[in-house]
């Protein structure tokens, strides 16, 4: 796979991975509606889970891909938003809150101040964690990770919870969960908007470049 060296080089690895994605879902949506049994009740809740899937895949693989942007630019620590920053230093932050030898934090805090002015070493594969239950929360704490706005998606988080989130796991779990075919439609559109928006947003990120901190 080519690395992401560039807005262009973004936006296809993207646009390619959510292309899929919504074939995959628009095929399970046409399937339902065309079933012989109207509503196919195996069907539909077979589709829950696999919109699931694609939300955390999605959410996943685009801020692995944007991270990877951020580091192909070749930036110092100082000149990254204080987010990108955090990828870079997380060992030693770590080290700091657990030490508690006044002499040795010193030492570390010297150490990263010193680096500021240093190209950012920053890891990008693997540092996603959805921790296999995308809710708001953890969402909300990814996108904060990456300085991405999580406002325009407050009003998405019930819907994120509850009737995502709530009902995945209640048929991943082996119970019955009664649902009709406008339940998995809405669900279905609902998530569908939402990788949209988090794909635009990380492609407005880098155009307006947010991820740059301008620092004296």
């Amino acid at each position: 796979m080519n690395k992401i060296r560039t807005t262009v080089d973004l936006e296809t690895r993207l646009s390619e991975d959510l292309s899929w994605r919504k074939k995959e879902i628009s095929s399970i949506k046409t399937s339902i509606m065309s079933a012989k049994q109207i509503p196919n009740k195996a069907l539909i809740r077979a589709g829950v889970p696999l919109l699931y899937a694609h939300w955390e895949g999605f959410i996943k693989k685009a801020s692995e891909a944007y991270l990877e942007f951020v580091v192909n630019q070749r930036l110092s620590y100082k000149e990254l938003k204080t987010c990108f920053i955090v990828f870079g230093l997380k060992n030693q932050l770590n080290d700091i809150a657990e030490s508690k030898q006044h002499a040795e934090n010193i030492k570390i805090i010297e150490f990263l101040l010193n680096e500021l002015n240093k190209k950012a070493k920053l890891s990008y594969r693997d540092v996603i964690n959805t921790e296999s239950n995308l809710k708001s929360k953890v969402f909300e704490n990814i996108a904060v990770s990456l300085g991405l706005d999580t406002a325009p998606y407050t009003t998405k988080f019930n819907f994120i919870d509850v009737e995502l989130l709530k009902r995945r796991n209640s048929i991943a779990h082996g119970e019955y969960l009664e649902l009709d075919m406008k339940d998995y439609m809405d669900l279905s559109d609902n998530v569908v908007t939402l990788l949209n928006m988090y794909k635009n947003d990380i492609l407005n990120a880098v155009v307006r470049k947010t991820y740059l901190e301008h620092r004296p």
